[in-house]
């Protein structure tokens, strides 16, 4: 089966060998007008291309291009061949390379390799999945055929990526097919080709496949996509900054080009303005992404690092510097002590390992931040905050907790603005972090592209309110605009209080109490006048084996090392307990049934409606005895509360007053 294996991947190095031949574009005088001829180094180059002698002007282009050592690139330099010479490839990465020489490209981590055919078909799209094909068309899929190349010195896959290369530029010109601005001609996905190809172009270089004709092809594409993205900018958002980030890559890749400096400011100039718009005052990027916050910083921090690099660190203010750290110490107050972190709004679950490298990277840029240092350090050296409970009061990102180490409680809740893009309809929601165990883990969101105005039931449905820790009526989804009512993060009795517009003729106030540093209790309100049928959700973990007991409206889980949480309803009033159906995904594509649960009422009036849950966290297989007395004074639809409520014989009274 290998000899046949290898005859087809023969049959297809000759085709790809046969057409690289008659791809060769003659070279002319108009090759070079991209290149600034007066730059250091291309004496030579000028002079020859002054004599009209342009076939050598090209190949002394080349030699400069091979010999050229002071320009960095933060992935990959010409001088890193030498770390991989020799060095064995995983068998992952070496069976990647030999798909993409027959033709089979894995361009998303979520989906298998496809076979895009021997004369490749750039517009087949194997899946309704658009992130597939935009994924396609940034061709971050090359990078195993560059890492086998320079670990074997095989010519093989040197000779297909220059194939592929000039196969991608004949047939997805501008314009070549009717939607090519969602795809290959999209800027954000154009500026992030120009990145990766910045990178393939020192991993190739030194090849002899890497021709002087090839050479003068790939600069001009490079141009004409690095002007596309300049003149084409996304109005607003996360794309924005990447597209800027590239622009900077670009500049600082080729400096011998006409137009890198234009690009490279260009690039400065929106990241200095989107700073200001798109990091909120407490630090958080406004689309409130967990996974897309550290993203932003990733760009903010490569963007200082390629200024360095280039000597124009200056153009980016104190200011500047300022918003980034701010960024980074918000990731601390909206994670759990083992480093993760709630899956709000499109994001994928993260490693220790992973963010201890983030932090480790940070507390280099902001050295004398202790904050940074602690946990860039696992808590071994620096200083851990001097708070427990914290606010991110512009995101509206809340947390409860009462200690920094892996036995602590911690509760994380989103109550907060409207927000765009990738943010779900999920006020109200939260996390429960217990002793290492994430109870209540938000949902994800397994996919979160359509393809066009198509339907996605799955997409819709990770989105969903009813997928969330909240309040739904007639399990619509809410609309988000959280205004906080009272937020008391110290003492024995931690409070917080807000008010949000959920539905038409129905606000919903939310209530989160911390009590004692060991356990909360939620009450929620219903207010308005719209009737129908109210609901609270709770998904549980998909190994917490929860059931539920209908006789006092309780759900428990069942982890036989007796970690285990109790969720009970405490109204007095006739409300019905059901399973219902939940996923969670962790990895895009990927999900997993899980535990859910939710109690209803109707609200058949204007009158006020109201729900008090207890979540008690408790340490043995036998779940604690809760009782509830509703005293004189309790007056839940109006906003009064005064409960006794006793937990295996421990007396806690309750009083708030929940209106303003």
């Amino acid at each position: 089966m290998k000899t046949n294996k290898y005859l087809f991947i023969f049959a297809f190095i000759l085709f790809s060998a046969q057409n690289i031949l008659a791809q060769e574009t003659k070279i002319n005088k108009t090759s070079f007008d991209l290149i600034n001829l007066d730059y250091k180094g291309l004496e030579k180059v000028k002079a020859l291309v002054t004599a009209k002698k342009y076939e050598d002007a090209s190949e002394q282009l080349l030699k400069y291009y091979r010999g050229r050592t002071d320009v960095k690139n933060l992935d990959f330099n010409n001088t890193d061949r030498q770390k991989y010479a020799g060095k064995k490839v995983s068998d992952n990465t070496l069976e990647l390379a030999n798909d993409i020489l027959l033709h089979k490209f894995k361009p998303h981590k979520g989906y298998p390799a496809y076979d895009y055919g021997k004369d490749i078909n750039w517009q087949y799209r194997p899946v309704q999945d658009q992130l597939l094909t935009t994924f396609l068309h940034r061709t971050a899929f090359w990078e195993p055929l560059g890492i086998v190349y320079n670990s074997t010195g095989n010519e093989t896959y040197a000779k297909e990526w220059v194939f592929e290369v000039r196969d991608w530029i004949q047939k997805n010109k501008q314009g070549a097919y009717p939607d090519d601005k969602q795809y290959a001609w999209k800027a954000f996905v154009v500026s992030f080709r120009l990145n990766h190809w910045s990178s393939y172009f020192n991993m190739f270089i030194n090849s002899p496949h890497f021709t002087p004709a090839f050479l003068m092809e790939f600069l001009n594409s490079y141009k004409e996509q690095a002007d596309y993205v300049m003149n084409n900018y996304t109005d607003i958002g996360n794309h924005r900054l990447y597209e800027a980030l590239h622009m900077m890559y670009a500049g600082s890749s080729f400096p011998e080009m006409n137009h890198a400096e234009t690009w490279r400011k260009s690039g400065i100039t929106v990241l200095n303005d989107e700073i200001k718009k798109q990091v909120l005052p407490d630090g958080v990027q406004f689309e409130l992404s967990p996974s897309y916050h550290i993203g932003t910083i990733k760009i903010f921090l490569d963007a200082l690092q390629i200024a360095q690099l280039n000597g124009v660190e200056k153009e980016f203010p104190e200011s500047y510097h300022n918003l980034v750290e701010k960024m980074i110490l918000a990731v601390g107050k909206y994670s759990f002590p083992d480093y993760t972190f709630p899956l709000y709004g499109n994001s994928f679950l993260t490693t220790k390992s992973a963010m201890l490298k983030n932090y480790q990277v940070w507390t280099k840029v902001f050295p004398q931040n202790k904050t940074i240092e602690y946990y860039a350090a696992d808590g071994k050296s620096g200083l851990k905050p001097e708070y427990l409970s914290s606010s991110l009061p512009n995101a509206g990102f809340y947390a409860f907790r009462n200690g920094w180490d892996t036995t602590s409680t911690v509760m994380q809740i989103k109550a907060g603005p409207p927000a765009g893009f990738h943010s779900q309809p999920d006020n109200g929601n939260f996390v429960l972090w217990v002793k290492d165990r994430d109870f209540t883990p938000d949902a994800g969101s397994f996919v979160y592209a359509n393809v066009g105005n198509q339907e996605n039931s799955k997409r819709d449905w990770y989105r969903s309110t009813k997928a969330h820790q909240t309040l739904t009526l007639d399990d619509q989804n809410i609309q988000n605009d959280a205004k906080l009512i009272k937020w008391q993060p110290d003492g024995n009795l931690q409070l917080l209080s807000y008010l949000n517009p959920s539905y038409k003729n129905l606000n919903h106030e939310r209530n989160f109490l911390f009590v004692d540093k060991t356990f909360f209790i939620i009450i929620d309100r219903a207010i308005g006048t719209a009737k129908g049928d109210l609901a609270i959700h709770y998904n549980l973990k998909e190994d917490s084996k929860a059931s539920i007991n209908s006789l006092n409206n309780s759900i428990v889980t069942n982890y036989s090392d007796g970690n285990n949480l109790v969720i009970q309803l405490l109204n007095k009033d006739k409300v019905t307990l059901k399973e219902e159906s939940s996923f969670v995904s962790y990895q895009y594509q990927k999900e997993t049934n899980r535990p859910a649960f939710v109690f209803k009422k109707p609200k058949n009036n204007e009158l006020t409606q109201g729900f008090i849950s207890i979540l008690y966290p408790y340490n043995c297989n036998k779940p604690p005895e809760i009782k509830i007395i509703e005293n004189k004074g309790h007056d839940l639809s109006n906003g009064k509360i005064d409960l006794t409520l006793t937990i295996n014989g421990k007396i806690n009274q309750i009083q708030q007053n929940l209106n303003p």
